[in-house]
């Protein structure tokens, strides 16, 4: 009898235990489930505007982490944290946490560019400085072509007339529209392209299943303020490194890295 005592004296203890309350760094808990200081300090930080921590900010934060952990509960109770589609997706946004991270650490440790460094990047990418226009361009949207040659002639096109005659001759349907565009919105290399088209002459953007052919029909002066300028190029200058630092490490890590591939699924031999 005194050992039955003992054991059911050991198991409220246990139970008592584990009972997680909200106090020191746990600021609730959510069915059992902490969330903690950090987690709230984290929310608070992904906010559009960081800086606004009141009290009633955090109030507002703590709400919306109790919310997704309430909704995450209920995912994981149907099952759906077992899914393959949850577990292709999982691997995958952790991936990319890794990647994102990985290159944060490289970018964040290297040199910070000298004046006269970010007086060059702002020169030989005017588009977003000071030759920053803005464009208003006429439009044709029409459907991808299946047939090359009503490719090859639309690529060929000179004027947005010819466009719609060529779509219009191979029976396809198209729409008119107009949008303005601020050349800050383009990476450099696309914007020389176009900036070194003869006035009128129609440039193409082709997506998943539709194809845009625009013509610049004014162009607008709309440079940087000076006092933004530097802000910009800098997180500019930033991304542009990220990017190289992902092409340099991948070309040395694929030079020592042993691929093996299923038949067929290996790339054309150059």
């Amino acid at each position: 009898m005194r050992q039955r005592i003992i054991v059911t004296a050991l198991i409220a203890l246990a139970v008592t235990s584990c009972q997680k309350k909200a106090s020191g760094q746990t600021v609730a808990v959510v069915n059992g489930e902490e969330i903690t200081a950090s987690e709230l300090n984290s929310e608070l930080a992904s906010q559009q505007n960081p800086s606004a921590d009141t009290k009633q900010a955090r109030v507002a934060a703590l709400q919306n982490l109790i919310n997704r952990k309430l909704l995450v509960q209920q995912a994981k109770s149907d099952g759906i944290d077992k899914s393959p589609e949850y577990i292709t997706q999982l691997r995958r946004g952790t991936d990319d946490l890794l990647i994102n991270m990985l290159v944060s650490r490289r970018v964040n440790t290297a040199q910070v560019p000298t004046p006269d460094q970010i007086n060059q990047f702002e020169a030989s990418h005017s588009e977003a400085f000071a030759g920053r226009e803005v464009w208003n361009l006429s439009q044709l949207v029409y459907p991808l072509p299946k047939n090359p040659a009503v490719e090859a002639k639309l690529k060929a096109a000179k004027s947005l007339d010819e466009v719609a005659q060529t779509l219009t001759a191979a029976g396809i349907q198209f729409q008119r529209s107009s949008r303005k565009l601020d050349t800050a919105m383009f990476p450099d290399a696309i914007y020389q392209q176009i900036a070194k088209l003869p006035a009128g002459e129609p440039f193409i953007a082709n997506g998943p299943d539709k194809a845009v052919a625009s013509v610049i029909q004014e162009r607008t002066p709309n440079p940087t303020p000076p006092e933004q300028a530097r802000t910009i190029a800098l997180n500019l200058m930033k991304r542009e490194q990220a990017n190289q630092v992902i092409q340099d490490r991948v070309k040395t890590l694929r030079a020592s890295a042993k691929i093996e591939y299923q038949p067929g699924f290996a790339p054309a031999a150059k």
